[in-house]
């Protein structure tokens, strides 16, 4: 049955399992339309054929071209393995989760003998203690930024606290007791570590209880200095205590709340962790206009706990459908019982109420913003004559300075806005420094010949930053991948660079248009300056990284260790470049002919 074409429905049917599993049904292409879970699979799977089918599952129906399914030992087992092939997949006909970042973790580096805090996502390999995950950048961010007010712990990356010389402005305003210039001994400094970390597992009322004691024992010792450290720490930490305690609070609890109007789901999960508020994410899960809240809070839940920590207590504002099974499934993947909680009193009613509102203001904000959104993709079809709105726009756009370190963005929107999870970015290599037009060819041709190969989303018009030159570059690299009929549009720049003067250049007619005020040209211009800004953030990425590059490590044959010992041996970058050859080939490790290539390398711009 690996061909379409062989595929027997009848006798698919017939001889299909009784037990639990998995079923994806999948298109021609051998994409998965939708994937469920059964507790008995002929049963299932034969009721999409036997019944009277929803308008969604005749069009699912129509597209279908054969069935595979999985058997687990367990219903609950097939639940779990449906929302990661859900996640993994987004399925167009399932409720499927957009979630495409991982979570952010607050790091610190308790392995460095003057550990750093500070925002870290992704892979957590690294030695040290991770805190999280937090609902948000900002929630991280925000929890960073008052840390740094009560406990003066270094946040600065360890290639710039490796080489300062003197404080940096972080400790004028007491925000850093400058370890990188030994002002402060590790002693000391690995005590407001502890205490920054006994804050982040939550125990900031006996921190403040221990920090008391110290005070007055400081005080009864004649300490007065340390005593009013301790007092300004007690002060600023309370501050921050009223600001993140939630009342009545025990163990962690999620808080979840849905609304659905107009065919459009979001779901409001609010974070609470040890007492403290940790901040909220509204999310709109893809749905249809026909699921429930419950139906939509079942799939949403399971797909959204699969890698995060699952609290013992989870706050909705309705049952989810088949809640006994799913709340089996969470409690298997957390170790321990998991509650659901839809009736709460006192403070938890307040929170389920404030997750609702919350959800409610979210819905809306998302709704009229996409119906600005298809409005104007509207207006844009008028203004470029197109046959029909494009349902999928990509822009591109070139940032560097002076040619280096040339970095290209790509942008993409559809009809509810921004699809962040298709945003690309491309590090331009092997042109002439400056030459954007060769730039843009380069990243056309990366960013279309990859589509091509994996079978991607094309876009039904192409934006490009810049005018005729840049259109016709780009133009060239689409017709030798055969995609010749894509409109593609220049935006150019007003006079003196003036928001809403731009001109657009169609490259397929060659014509020019100024459609000043234009409803489509705002929209252009919202593409285009969020591709600038993507754009512009990578280039800064990527020149950053260059800044904090040292320059031995681009010398071939030196590695970490023969750095380190250079370093160790001469005290600094600079000692280093005025050594001789005879001194660096004088290290253990280094032999002569190292020695002349370090020389030569870090001599080259005085030739």
């Amino acid at each position: 049955m690996s061909e379409t074409a062989a595929f027997d429905l009848e006798a698919f049917l017939a001889n299909l399992t009784t037990c639990p599993g998995v079923y994806q049904m999948l298109d021609a292409g051998g994409r998965p339309l939708y994937i469920g879970k059964a507790a008995n699979l002929r049963k299932r799977v034969t009721s999409y054929f036997r019944g009277q089918a929803t308008p969604r599952q005749q069009a699912m129906l129509a597209r279908l071209a054969r069935i595979e399914v999985t058997v687990t030992r367990t219903e609950g087992e097939a639940l779990l393995l449906e929302n990661q092939l859900v996640k993994r997949h987004q399925p167009r006909y399932n409720i499927c989760l957009k979630d495409d970042k991982s979570y952010p973790y607050i790091y610190v580096s308790t392995e460095h003998p003057f550990p750093r805090v500070s925002f870290h996502r992704g892979s957590r390999k690294r030695p040290g203690r991770y805190f999280g995950p937090y609902p948000s950048a900002a929630a991280v961010r925000q929890t960073l930024k008052l840390l740094q007010k009560v406990f003066p712990v270094r946040q600065c990356e360890d290639s710039y606290y490796n080489h300062r010389s003197r404080p940096c402005l972080q400790y004028q305003i007491k925000r850093c007791t400058a370890p990188c210039v030994g002002y402060v001994t590790e002693e000391r400094y690995r005590q407001d570590v502890e205490h920054t970390l006994r804050f982040l597992q939550g125990d900031g009322e006996s921190l403040v209880n221990d920090l008391v004691r110290r005070m007055e024992a400081a005080a009864a010792a004649l300490d007065f200095e340390a005593a009013a450290r301790y007092r300004d720490q007690i002060a600023a930490l309370r501050e921050v205590l009223e600001k993140q305690c939630v009342m009545d609070a025990s163990g962690d609890v999620d808080v979840v709340a849905c609304r659905i109007e107009a065919g459009v789901a979001c779901v409001q999960v609010a974070w609470i962790r040890g007492g403290r508020y940790l901040g909220d994410k509204s999310h709109f899960p893809r749905c249809s206009g026909d699921d429930s809240p419950a139906q939509v809070l079942a799939a949403f839940l399971g797909q959204y706990y699969l890698d995060k920590p699952i609290p013992a207590q989870i706050l909705v504002s309705e049952l989810p459908e088949g809640h006994a099974l799913l709340r089996e499934m969470l409690s298997h993947q957390a170790g321990r019982r998991v509650r659901w909680i839809t009736s709460p009193r006192g403070h938890r009613r307040e929170w389920l109420a404030m997750a609702d509102a919350n959800a409610k203001a979210a819905l809306r904000q998302h709704l009229a913003q996409r119906r600005d959104t298809r409005l104007r993709l509207a207006a844009l079809r008028s203004l470029l004559a197109l046959p029909e709105p494009p349902r999928r726009i990509e822009c591109f756009d070139i940032s560097h300075i002076r040619g280096d370190q040339t970095v290209a963005s790509c942008v993409v929107f559809d009809g509810e806005g921004p699809v962040r999870s298709a945003y690309r970015r491309f590090n331009i290599e092997g042109i002439e420094p400056g030459d954007d037009y060769a730039a843009l060819a380069q990243a056309v041709q990366r960013r279309f010949r990859r589509l091509r190969r994996e079978g991607g989303a094309l876009p039904d018009l192409l934006l490009i930053d810049g005018g005729k030159g840049q259109v016709a570059a780009v133009t060239r690299v689409l017709t030798d991948l055969g995609l010749a009929a894509l409109p593609v549009v220049g935006v150019a720049k007003g006079p003196e660079r003036r928001g809403g003067e731009e001109s657009l250049y169609l490259g397929w007619n060659d014509t020019w248009l100024r459609p000043k005020d234009h409803p489509g040209l705002l929209l252009i211009r919202r593409i285009r300056d969020e591709a600038h800004r993507f754009a512009i953030g990578a280039h800064r990425q990527r020149r950053s990284r260059e800044k904090t590059r040292s320059p031995l490590e681009a010398i071939e044959g030196l590695g970490p260790k023969r750095r380190q010992r250079l370093l160790q041996q001469f005290g600094g970058l600079q000692a280093i470049r005025k050594a001789s050859v005879e001194s660096l080939s004088s290290v253990a490790g280094i032999s002569s002919r190292l020695a002349r290539r370090i020389y030569d390398s870090l001599h080259e711009s005085d030739r």
